[in-house]
C-alpha cells in the first residue's frame, strides 16, 4: 500500500492499494469527503452492500471508477481475475478544495452533492489519476503538480457529476485524512494493547467525541475496529507463514494464546488451528 504524505498532499488523500485475489468484506467508511475509487490495474468482480444488507455485484477492469459519498458505512468485497495484480487508488479531495472548486464552477461556496457512480469510465479521471499515482510512486512528489491535478479533478467532478436531487455536501463526519491517520496508527501498533486515549489525543478530540465520530464513519467502535485489524493480520500470518500460533498471537497483541484463540473464533468463526489447516 502506498500513501500520499507531506505538504504536496495537503488537499488530497490518495492511497494505492494492492489487493489480494480474494478479499473478504471490508468496511468503506462514511467520511466528510466523497470517495473516488479508481482501478489502476487488473480486473475483478466487486460486491457492495449496506452493512448487513444484500450484495450487489459489478465487474470492473483497469480504468473503471466508483464515486460515492454515503452517509453510512458500507461493505465491499471482490474476486480478482487474470494474472494482472488488482490495484485500486482511493482518493479523497479535502472539503476546502471542493469548496474552492464549487465556488468557481457554480458561483457558490456550498459544495453540491455528487451523483453515485459504480463501475463507470471517464478518460479525464483516468488521465488525472495516472498523474497522481505517478507522483505517489515518485521519490519526491511535485507539490505544484499534485495540487494542480487535484484542483483539476475537483473541478471536473463538480462539473460532470453534481446531482441536483442529492443532498448537499456537508462535512460533519470525520475527515478522511484524520480517519486514515487513526487506522494507520492502529496498523502500526497491532502488537500493543488498544489505547483509546492515545488515538483520541492523536485525532485532537475528546474520547467520547472521537468514539462517536469513528463509529459513525465505520460502523464499529474504535476497539472493535482494532480487533478486526488484528484478526485480519492474524489470518494473513496463519495463511502465509509457518509461525507458531503462540507467536502469531503475540504479533497481534495477545499474550494469552487461549484468549487469542477465543477472540479469533468469535470474529472468524473457526479456531486459529482449524483456519490454518484449511
Amino acid at each position: 500500500m502506498a500513501n500520499g504524505v507531506g505538504l504536496a498532499w495537503s488537499d488530497i488523500t490518495v492511497q494505492l492499494l494492492a489487493h489480494e485475489a480474494n478479499q473478504p468484506a471490508v468496511i468503506v467508511p462514511a467520511v466528510a469527503e466523497p470517495l473516488l475509487a479508481w482501478v489502476a490495474s487488473g480486473r475483478a468482480t466487486v460486491d457492495e452492500r449496506d452493512l448487513g444488507g444484500v450484495w450487489q455485484s459489478s465487474s470492473v477492469q483497469e480504468g473503471d471508477f466508483f464515486l460515492t459519498h454515503s452517509t453510512e458505512p458500507y461493505e465491499m468485497r471482490w474476486e480478482a481475475h487474470g494474472p494482472a495484480p488488482f490495484q485500486v487508488a482511493h482518493v479523497y479531495l479535502s472539503s476546502a478544495l471542493l469548496e474552492v472548486a464549487a465556488s468557481e464552477v457554480t458561483g457558490r461556496k456550498e459544495v453540491p452533492s455528487l451523483g453515485e457512480v459504480s463501475g463507470g469510465r471517464d478518460e479525464l479521471i483516468s488521465s488525472l489519476l495516472n498523474v497522481l499515482v505517478g507522483e505517489l510512486r515518485a521519490p519526491r512528489a511535485s507539490s505544484m503538480l499534485v495540487r494542480g491535478t487535484a484542483g483539476a479533478l475537483a473541478v471536473h467532478l463538480i462539473r460532470r457529476y453534481q446531482s441536483e436531487n442529492g443532498r448537499r455536501h456537508h462535512p460533519s463526519s470525520l475527515p478522511a485524512a484524520k480517519l486514515r491517520r487513526t487506522i494507520d496508527r492502529m496498523l502500526s501498533t497491532l502488537e500493543q494493547d488498544f489505547s483509546l486515549p492515545e488515538l483520541a489525543a492523536d485525532a485532537g478530540m475528546s474520547e467520547a467525541y472521537f468514539s462517536r465520530m469513528f463509529k459513525k464513519a465505520t460502523g464499529l467502535s474504535p476497539s472493535q475496529y482494532a480487533i478486526r485489524l488484528k484478526m485480519q493480520q492474524a489470518q494473513r500470518l496463519l495463511r502465509e507463514t509457518n509461525m507458531p500460533i503462540i507467536e502469531v498471537a503475540l504479533d497481534v497483541g495477545y499474550a494469552s494464546p487461549s484468549h487469542f484463540s477465543q477472540v479469533f473464533r468469535r470474529e472468524i468463526g473457526v479456531t486459529p488451528r482449524d483456519y490454518r489447516s484449511h
